[in-house]
Parts: C-alpha cells; structure tokens; sequence
C-alpha cells in the first residue's frame, strides 16, 4: 500500500477537498507528489474507493501469504492474522457493495446514503481491529513491522474514502423522505393476512410455535409486521430438529431479505457450551432461547489463555437483521483473565431483545454497523460495553461488578476514530446499579465511571437514565491517564439518581451536558434509523425522547 501513486491519489483527494470542502489529512500530503485534480467530487470519491478496493485486495494476500507460513509464527501472530484476514475479507465485500451503489450515479435515496456510510464506517473499524491486533504482537516482529506500513496508509484511504462519500452523496433530505424509501424497500412482497397480522406464508403450525414465544401482545404492539418463513427447534435430548446450536445454523438459508421472512431458531432451556459464530452470508436469522438464566450460551475464552480480543467471545455475529430473544449470552473467564467477551456484534440492522450479558472485562463488543438493545441486562467491569457500532441501548439494566481488588469500573469504551463515522454508543432509559457482588462487598473502593475514549473521535451519551450513587462524580475517566483530545463527544440529558449530578463532572471540552435538541439526535429514530427496520422484528422501542 505504501506506493508513490497511492500517496498521491490521497493527496489529489486530500486537495480537492481542502479546495472545495475540508481535509482530514493535509500533513499526508505535504509529503507527496500531487497536482490539481479534474473532474468532480463524485469522480474522485470512485476513484478513492475504487483504489481502496485494490490496495484491501493486495493486503488480504499479504495476510494470507504470512499465513502460509504456519507453524513457524506464535500462536499470538497467528490469531492476529486470522482476525485481519476475517475483517478485511469483510471490508472487500463493503467496498465492493459500496462500488456497486455510487459507480452509475451521482444521487442516492437517503436510506441508501446512511447505509453506503455505515459500511465505509465499518470499513475503517475493521481496519483499526486488525491495527490493534497486529500491535499487540511481542513476537514475529519483523512480520508485525513490514504491515504496520501498509495499515496506516489503508487509514489514509478509508478515511478519504468516507470524507469524499459524505460530502458528495450525502443528501439533505427530511427523515420523513428516510422513512418512506426505506419502508417501500422493506414492505415490497410482504403479504400480510388482511386483518393486519402474520403474512400468509406462516403455516398454522409456525404461527403457534411464534406466538408462544413472542407473545401474542408483542405482535400487536410491532403491527403484526414479522415475517417467519420457517421455524426449527433447539433441543440436546434429542426431541428437536438440532441437539447443537451450531447445528441448526448450519441449517439455515443464505443471502436471504426482509421479505423472505426469518429462520427462526428456537433454543429450549438449557446449558450450551458452544462457541457460536454466524457469518455474513447467514441474514436475517432470529434466535429465541425460553428465558434470561433459561437458555444460556456459555464459553470461557479470553486474552490471559492467548486468545485476541477480536476472538475470545462466546457468541458473534456478523450477518445483517439478527435478532435474539430470551438468551443468556456468557463468558465464565473471570476478572482474572482480563479481556474475555460473551458477544461480539458486527450485524448491521441487529436486534438484542431481553437477554443478559454476563462477563467481566470487556462483556459486550459492539464492534460495528448499525445495532439496538432493548430491556437487556448488562454485566461487566473494565469497558465492559465497547467498540465501534452505532448502538442504541433502551430500557436496559447495566450492572457494573466487582473486579480484582483496585480496579476501576468503566461501563464504556467507545473507539470512533473520524469524524464522519456514524456511530457511537447511545444509553437511553436505562438503569445504572451496582451487582449484587459489588453492592454488598461493602469496601467502597471500586470507582465506577460511565466511560473512557478507546479512541480520539469516541462518542457516547447516557440520557434519561437513571444513574445511582456508585457513579464516580467525575463520570468519565482518561485513557489510561492521558488527557483526552477536544474531538470526542461524551453527552448526559435528563439522568435522574445520586450519580446523575454534573456539577462535579470532567472539564473537557468534549464534555457536554445536553440540550433536549442534542439528545433528540442519539434516540433510536434519529441515531439508528430504527423506526424504519425494527417493526420488522416485533421488538418494541421508544422513537424519540421520552
């Protein structure tokens, strides 16, 4: 990646938008070759994106060849490389839709605008994983050393990449217009029964099995909009279609839309020692288990037995509209072990709807695209919510717990790294308290903060919750002791609680408490969009500010 023409298709790019717009690389530039550029912004947005599709290309088969080598890396290198092997795999595939949507056109509808953006957005948190990753080799580093390069230049063009989209096809268009294309892409060839509720294609047997584990009143409330095209059961004694979570994956259909309905899976209580992984291409998948601490999937890998961060979860998934229901998501490693998660998400359009996370150290990875969580419980201790999504929480109880002795709780830490990403971390409506552990260990020395930035452009807002006393009065907290940059974004509206107060909170200028105009743009509506796709998943939620 580290050519001379790259440097200078950046530097054409970087100057067209100095001229015309802005640029977030000027310094990049100065130390390449560059002339004027001709043709439009449109041009130079395919030309940044058509290049970064290349140079993803190129270093994709570099990862693959030190791969090759196998059994002469560590086991830390390996995993490192698997994990941007995975992502960048990921990136050629939202690189090639993104081409695929602006290459014959200079206008977009505005839900195809916000979608375009939210894959250039995953593209450089991707990037930024397989970074930190590589980073935290202690070995093979002369193979850590010849990507470092090539990475921080993909930066370079990612960024680029998504400076040019946001200024060229971005349009100013009303939610309103959002809404409506958004809705006819969704409702086309949904054939919903006359009285409004489940479409025809639902056979009697399947409409039951829905509505027992729905429940009737769930319908109702989402307008009789779910679509199930098949339904399959969970079951290890045997008595189900699957003994094997796994196993029923397996099972289900690829590439499927809105419109062919979910493949629903339902995990009849129990215990399942599974990690479980759902790819790209298994879409629209909806999990039910019977019940928080009924249905648990359980697993014990985390960063102190040598895993990556990126891999230690017990559940991921990164295929579009996922939704679960009534599941215990679990990582047993204890505070001892440091980073270990129970979920990674990575699913744009996905849907978390009364299930528990249960970990320690960093539970929950929000990692990318777009995501919502209503009425779940949270458990953890460092960062314990984080990454790069652009995640609504709602009506959720988040439990910070005890660590090892002298550790500091962070409920957050968010790692958006450029401006024009859209995506941060919004708790709306929640319930902030102490675990049980942590309320009756009776020591008073664990701090508790709402957040620190993983990253210079982090961004995360607490609103209209309710916040207790274990809040430290500062609320948010440094990276590591490092003063944080003006660019990120921490917002409180409307807390209510012994720890809602802000007149003991940081002096950054990145600090805000929040008018109601502000925290209107965090809400489910206007941050994710969600009025338009989650009646689509029988989910209930609150649009806007309560």
């Amino acid at each position: 990646m580290a050519s001379i023409n790259l440097h200078s298709t950046i530097c054409i790019l970087s100057l067209f938008l100095m001229l015309h717009f802005f640029s977030p690389f000027p310094f990049f530039c100065k130390s390449a070759l560059a002339q004027n550029p001709s043709g439009t912004i449109f041009d130079s947005g395919r030309l940044s994106i058509n290049r970064a599709l290349v140079e993803t290309g190129s270093f994709l088969s570099l990862i693959n060849g030190y791969l090759n080598l196998g059994q002469t890396l560590s086991q830390t290198t390996i995993f490192a490389l698997q994990d941007c092997q995975f992502l960048y795999s990921l990136n050629i595939d939202f690189l090639s839709n993104t081409i695929q949507t602006i290459n014959s056109t200079n206008t977009l509808q505005t839900f195809q605008a916000e979608d375009t953006q939210t894959l250039l957005s995953a593209i450089l948190t991707n990037q930024q994983t397989c970074l930190d990753g590589l980073q935290a080799i202690n070995s093979d580093l002369t193979i850590r050393n010849a990507l470092l390069a090539p990475l921080t230049n993909g930066t370079l063009l990612y960024g680029a990449s998504l400076s040019l989209f946001t200024q060229g096809w971005f349009p100013d268009m009303t939610k309103s217009r959002w809404l409506m294309d958004r809705e006819q892409i969704f409702s086309k060839n949904i054939d919903l029964r006359q009285d409004g509720q489940l479409p025809l294609t639902m056979s009697s047997e399947n409409r039951n099995i829905y509505e027992s584990l729905i429940g009737t009143k769930l319908l109702q409330k989402s307008g009789g909009n779910v679509a199930v095209s098949q339904v399959v059961v969970v079951n290890p004694n045997g008595s189900g279609n699957f003994t094997t979570i796994n196993a029923a994956i397996a099972a289900a259909p690829i590439n499927t839309n809105p419109n062919n309905g979910y493949f629903l899976i339902h995990v009849v209580a129990g215990v399942y020692e599974e990690y479980v992984s759902i790819g790209k291409n298994q879409r629209y998948l909806m999990m039910v288990g019977d019940g928080i601490d009924q249905t648990i999937i359980t697993g014990s890998r985390s960063v102190g037995d040598g895993w990556s961060t990126f891999n230690t979860q017990t559940f991921a998934v990164v295929g579009e509209g996922f939704v679960a229901i009534n599941i215990t998501f679990r990582n047993t490693a204890g505070a001892i072990k440091h980073q270990a998660v129970a979920v990674r998400n990575g699913a744009d359009l996905s849907t978390f709807f009364r299930c528990s996370f249960d970990g320690y150290q960093d539970t929950l990875y929000t990692h990318s695209q777009r995501q919502f969580y209503r009425e779940c419980d949270i458990y953890g201790t460092v960062d314990f919510i984080f990454g790069n999504a652009a995640a609504v929480f709602q009506n959720c109880n988040i439990y910070p717990r005890l660590g090892m002795t002298g550790q500091t709780n962070t409920i957050t830490a968010q790692s958006r790294t450029h401006e024009n990403q859209n995506t941060g971390i919004s708790i709306h409506n929640c319930n902030i308290r102490a675990a049980s552990d942590l309320a009756n260990s009776g020591n008073g020395k664990t701090k508790t903060f709402l957040g620190r930035p993983w990253e210079g452009y982090a961004r995360t807002v607490f609103m209209q919750s309710f916040l207790d006393g274990l809040i430290d009065a500062a609320g948010w907290l440094e990276w590591n002791g490092e003063v944080p940059p003006p660019t990120l974004y921490y917002g409180e509206f409307g807390n209510t609680g012994a720890g809602s107060g802000t007149g003991g909170r940081v002096a950054w200028p990145g600090f805000h408490v929040m008018s109601a105009a502000d925290a209107a743009k965090f809400t489910v509506g206007s941050f994710i969009s969600g009025d338009a796709w989650l009646p689509a998943t029988g989910v209930p939620f609150a649009a806007g500010l309560l």
